[in-house]
C-alpha cells in the first residue's frame, strides 16, 4: 500500500489498467471450471460413448495388449500418460467398466454388484480386452489423434466405436449445473433395433438391468427428462412364515435393501423375524415373518416402505460437437447407428485403397518381371539412369495399369532380390491379382450397398458375441400399492367418548382397534354428525361418541344402519348408508339438521349385513301397539345425505336388537389383470366370478401344486401359475402326469378340497413333471404315439372321465397308455352344464354400483326436504 501511495500519477494509472477485478476473474474461471467438467470429466461423448478416462483407460489397455492380463495396477499407471489426474480416479473408472462385462475380460476379485462388496486393490486384480471390444472400440486407421495433456504422447479424439455402445453400457454423472443418467439397456435387443434403424423400421427400446428385478416402463419417455421407470425386486413366497428376494432394483444392493427393510421395521411399517442373506453369485435374501403375518401383504408393504421398490429418473445428456446435448435413448440409437455406418464406410474406403495398391503394386511387379525390364538397367551406372531406363521399359505396359506410375513405384521395384527375381512364378502372381480383384469387387459391393453391409455387420455381432445375452429385467405394469391397506397396524386406537378425544395416547381410555400411524379414523357421534379425521397421538372430535373405526376410502360394502329422532320430540326416521368419500376433517350431519336430533340406534356392517330390531314405544294416549319387528333388510342402501324413511312419530323408549341378519348386497364380482397378476372389481381382464364371503380361489401351479384360498385384492400370484378360477367344491380336476422312473404316462381324477396351503397332486420327485392338468367337468385328450411304438399310427382322442373315476388327491391314478406318448394335447371339453342348486332363501340384494348410483342421487335430493314415507308395520 506505501508503495502504491509512492508512485505518480501517470504510474498508478497503468497499474489500476493492468488490474483484474476479483468479480471478472470468478466469473472467467467459473465458467472455465464448469466447461473443463462437463467436456473432459462428468458426460460422455455420443460419438463412442466414452467419459475421457474411459476412453484413455481403453487406449492404454490396447497399448498394452498382447492376448494376456496385466495387472491393474500397470493399466492404470500407463493410463496417466494420457489422463492428467490421480490413480484412484483411473482404477475406479476401470472397475466400473469390468463390472459391467462387456468391454473387459477380469481375472480376481473385481467386487459385487449384488452386495456392494468393493473389489481387490489394483495390484492384485488383471484385466484384459474382450474379443468384443478388440472388434468395434479399434480402428487405428481411421482413428483421429490429438496431443495428450503434455503433448509427449497422441491419444484419440474418439475411439472409432462401432456399436450402440453407451446405451449397452449405460452413462451416469455430474456436472456443473448439470447431470446425465442414460440407463444400460439389452445387448441383442439393442443389435435388432439397430438393425429396424438401418431397414427405417420404427423401434422402441427399454432399459435392461444386470441385477435384473422387474420393471415398468409406463412413463419412460425415452429417456428424457421428465421420465420415470419403477424398478421391483423379485420376492416369492417360499413357505407361509418366509419370503425370498431373489432378484434386486438397478441402483440397489443387498446391504442397502436389507438395511431399509430393518429400518421398515423399526419405524412399525412392516413386522418381520429375521433376516439371512445368502447372496453369492446370485441373490438370496430370506426374509422370516412372525406367526400370523400375512406374507402378501408383507410383500406390498416391502414395495410400499423399502428400497424393494425404487423410482429412476433417467435423463439423457451426451457432448456432441462439443456442447451438451439433451437427447432421448431412441435418437441416441439412429445417431449411434448412422456413425457406425459412417465408420463401416470409412473402413471400407480405406481398404479399397489399400487394395488398389496392392494390385497396382504387384500388376507391376509381374510386368517387370515377366517381361524382364530388369535387364534393361545391367549396364546403367547412375540411379537417374536406372529410374528412366525403368521408366522406359514400362511405358508399353502403362495402359493396362488403373493409375499412373509414379517414381515411389520404381524405387519399390529396385528393392525385389535377385533370389525372388529367380523364383518368381507367374501362375501364382496371376492367382494374387485375380484374389485381389475378387476381393476388391466385394469391397465395392459393399459400399454401394453399404446399408445392407451394416445390417449384416449388426446381424454378425449378435450371432458371434450375442450368446448367453438375453433380457434379465423383466418389463411388466405395477399394480399401485395403497400403503395405507398394508402398512403394519403399529398403534392401537383409544376413546374418551363422553369428553369427546380419540388418539392413541390416551391408553387409560378405552380400546377401540389396532390402528397405523397413516390411517384415517371415521367417528360417529349421538347427535347424528360424522367426521373422518387422520389418526394422532390425541384429537378433540366432538363429544359423545357412538362409533370410530380405522377408515377405508372409497368402501362401498360397508353399510351403516341407523335410526335417528328428529328434533328433541320430533319424527323417528331409519336409513342405511354407505361412506366412500369425505373431506378431511369436516364435519357432516347425518340428520336433518335440526337442533336436538339423537341417534337412537346405530350399527356399522362391514358385509352390508342388515339386522332385525324391535322398536318399543312409551305408553302415551291412545296408541295400541308399543312394540313390533324391524327389519334393515327392507330398506335401500343410499346416500349419507339421505334423510331415512320413518318409522314413527311417537316417542321411542327404546329399540332393542334382536337378530343378525345376512348380507343384503350381491356377490362381488373379481377379475384377474394378467397384465399387472394382481386381482381387481373394476372390470379389469379376465372374470372370475361372483364371490361370496365362504367362495374361494383355485391355484393350480406348474409344478403340481394347488390351494385354495379365500380372494384378497391384495394377494400376490405365482409365478408358475396355469389354472386360476373360482373354486367349485365338487368339480372334479384331472391331471396327466410323467413319472420319471417308471418312464410312463398316468392319469388321475380328483377334488380339490380345502386347501389352504400348497398340496401336492402328483409324486414327489425330480424326474416326474406335470404334462397337462384341466378344471372341466369333461375334458378331452389327443395322445400322438412316437414312430417306435409298434402296432399304433392313429391318434387316441379319450374323454378322461372314461379313463379313470374321480380319487383321493394323493392317488397315483391309472396308467394312460403301454405305447410310447410322442405327444399329449388337451382339446375342447365335453359340453357339460351342471345342475342348478336350489338357494337356501331368496333376498333382495343390492349392486355395489347401484349404491353408489343411488347416494349421488341421494345427495342432491338432500337440500328438498320432501317426499316423506312412512313405513307399515
Amino acid at each position: 500500500m506505501e508503495e502504491y501511495k509512492n508512485l505518480d500519477d501517470s504510474n498508478k494509472e497503468e497499474l489500476e489498467d493492468s488490474l483484474i477485478r476479483v468479480s471478472g476473474m470468478y466469473k472467467d474461471w467459473f465458467l472455465d471450471y464448469a466447461s473443463y467438467v462437463i467436456l473432459e470429466r462428468a458426460v460422455p461423448s455420443i460419438e463412442d460413448g466414452f467419459k475421457p478416462v474411459q476412453r484413455r483407460i481403453l487406449h492404454s489397455m490396447k497399448d498394452l495388449d498382447d492376448g494376456r492380463f496385466n495387472k491393474v495396477a500397470n493399466i492404470v499407471g500407463h493410463t496417466m500418460q494420457y489422463h492428467p489426474h490421480g490413480d484412484a480416479s483411473i482404477a475406479d473408472a476401470m472397475v466400473q467398466i469390468g463390472q459391467k462385462e462387456l468391454l473387459i475380460e477380469t481375472q480376481g476379485n473385481w467386487g459385487n454388484i449384488l452386495t456392494g462388496d468393493r473389489s481387490a486393490a489394483s495390484r492384485y486384480i488383471e484385466a484384459r480386452l474382450s474379443k468384443f471390444a478388440l472388434e468395434v472400440v479399434f480402428s487405428p486407421k481411421i482413428t483421429k489423434w490429438q496431443a495428450s495433456y503434455d503433448g509427449r504422447r497422441k491419444e484419440p479424439i474418439n475411439l472409432p466405436v462401432k456399436f450402440p455402445l453407451l446405451l449397452a453400457q449405460g452413462g451416469e454423472g455430474i456436472a456443473v449445473g448439470l447431470s446425465t443418467k442414460i440407463l444400460p439397456h439389452n445387448f441383442v435387443e439393442l443389435i435388432d433395433a439397430s438393425i429396424k434403424c438401418l431397414k427405417g423400421k420404427k423401434f422402441v427400446i427399454y432399459p435392461d438391468f444386470p441385477t435384473s428385478g422387474i420393471m415398468d416402463v409406463s412413463n419412460y419417455n425415452d429417456g428424457l427428462r421428465g421420465g420415470r421407470i419403477k424398478v421391483r425386486a423379485r420376492i416369492n413366497q417360499l413357505n407361509k412364515n418366509t419370503l425370498v428376494i431373489s432378484q434386486i432394483p438397478f441402483s440397489t444392493t443387498t446391504s442397502s435393501l436389507i438395511d431399509s427393510i430393518v429400518k421398515a421395521n423399526d419405524n412399525g411399517k412392516i413386522k418381520i423375524k429375521k433376516i439371512e442373506d445368502n447372496t453369492a453369485n446370485d441373490v438370496e435374501v430370506l426374509v422370516h415373518l412372525p406367526t400370523g403375518v400375512s406374507p402378501d401383504k408383507t410383500i406390498d408393504g416391502l414395495f410400499a416402505f423399502t428400497s424393494c421398490e425404487t423410482s429412476i429418473s433417467p435423463l439423457g445428456c451426451v457432448i456432441e460437437n462439443n456442447k451438451p446435448l439433451f437427447i432421448g435413448v431412441s435418437e441416441i440409437l439412429k445417431k449411434s447407428t448412422e456413425h457406425t455406418r459412417e465408420l463401416l464406410k470409412m473402413e471400407l474406403e480405406f481398404k479399397r485403397g489399400d487394395l488398389e495398391n496392392q494390385w497396382h503394386y504387384a500388376s507391376l511387379e509381374r510386368i517387370f518381371i515377366e517381361n524382364r525390364i530388369y535387364r534393361d538397367i545391367e549396364d546403367v551406372e547412375t540411379w537417374e539412369g536406372v529410374i528412366k531406363a525403368i521408366f522406359e521399359g514400362l511405358k508399353p505396359f502403362v495402359k493396362k495399369l488403373k493409375r499412373e506410375v509414379v517414381e515411389d513405384d520404381i524405387v519399390r521395384l529396385t528393392e525385389i532380390k535377385i533370389k525372388r527375381i529367380s523364383k518368381f512364378d507367374i501362375d501364382k502372381a496371376i492367382l494374387k491379382i485375380e484374389s485381389i480383384e475378387a476381393e476388391l469387387e466385394d469391397v465395392i459391393d459393399n459400399l454401394n450397398n453399404l446399408t445392407d453391409f451394416a445390417i449384416k455387420y449388426f446381424k454378425n455381432l449378435r450371432s458371434v458375441f450375442g450368446k448367453n445375452k438375453n433380457r434379465k429385467t423383466e418389463i411388466r405394469i405395477f399394480a399401485d400399492v395403497d400403503a395405507k391397506k398394508v402398512v403394519v397396524k403399529n398403534s392401537k386406537l383409544y376413546v374418551n367418548r363422553e369428553e369427546g378425544f380419540i388418539g392413541t395416547s390416551i391408553r387409560r381410555d378405552e380400546f377401540v382397534e389396532e390402528c397405523s400411524d397413516i390411517d384415517d379414523i371415521i367417528v360417529f357421534t349421538n347427535e347424528g354428525k360424522m367426521m373422518v379425521s387422520k389418526v394422532d397421538s390425541k384429537k378433540f372430535i366432538a363429544k359423545n361418541i357412538n362409533h370410530l373405526a380405522v377408515f377405508k376410502k372409497k368402501d362401498k360394502r360397508t353399510v351403516y344402519n341407523m335410526i335417528y329422532r328428529d328434533g328433541k320430540k320430533g319424527t323417528s326416521y331409519i336409513k342405511r348408508f354407505s361412506v366412500t368419500g369425505v373431506t378431511r376433517d369436516k364435519m357432516y350431519d347425518l340428520t336433518r339438521g335440526t337442533d336436538g336430533s339423537k341417534v337412537l340406534y346405530f350399527s356399522a356392517n362391514p358385509n352390508g349385513e342388515a339386522e332385525t330390531v324391535n322398536i318399543i314405544l312409551r305408553q302415551s294416549g291412545s296408541i295400541k301397539k308399543l312394540k313390533w319387528e324391524l327389519d334393515f333388510a327392507d330398506l335401500e342402501i343410499k346416500g349419507r345425505g339421505s334423510k331415512g324413511n320413518i318409522v314413527t312419530k311417537y316417542s321411542v323408549n327404546k329399540i332393542e336388537f334382536k337378530e343378525k341378519g345376512l348380507s343384503t348386497l350381491k356377490p362381488r364380482k373379481i377379475w384377474f389383470d394378467e397384465t399387472i397378476q394382481r386381482l381387481n372389481v373394476d372390470s379389469r381382464g379376465e372374470l372370475l366370478g361372483e364371490f361370496k364371503g365362504d367362495d374361494s380361489l383355485l391355484i393350480i401351479k406348474q409344478n403340481g401344486c394347488l390351494k385354495t384360498i379365500k380372494p384378497d385384492l391384495n394377494m400376490h400370484f405365482p409365478e408358475d401359475m396355469i389354472i386360476l378360477e373360482k373354486w367349485t367344491s365338487d368339480k372334479p380336476i384331472s391331471a396327466i402326469y410323467f413319472d420319471g422312473n417308471k418312464e410312463r404316462y398316468f392319469v388321475k381324477r380328483f377334488l380339490a378340497g380345502i386347501q389352504k396351503v400348497d398340496q401336492q397332486f402328483i409324486p414327489a420327485g425330480s424326474k416326474n413333471q406335470l404334462e397337462m392338468v384341466s378344471s372341466d367337468w369333461k375334458p378331452v385328450i389327443e395322445v400322438t404315439f412316437s414312430k417306435t411304438s409298434k402296432g399304433l399310427k392313429d391318434n387316441l382322442i379319450q374323454n378322461i372321465e372314461d379313463l379313470i373315476s374321480v380319487k383321493g388327491i394323493k392317488a397315483i391314478g391309472n396308467q394312460l397308455t403301454p405305447f410310447k406318448v410322442k405327444n399329449i394335447n388337451l382339446l375342447d371339453p365335453i359340453a357339460y352344464e351342471p345342475p342348478k342348486k336350489t338357494p337356501f332363501m331368496d333376498l333382495e340384494v343390492k349392486d355395489e354400483k347401484s349404491i353408489e348410483s343411488e347416494a349421488q342421487i341421494d345427495e342432491e335430493l338432500q337440500s328438498n326436504k320432501e317426499g316423506q314415507t312412512e313405513l307399515e308395520f
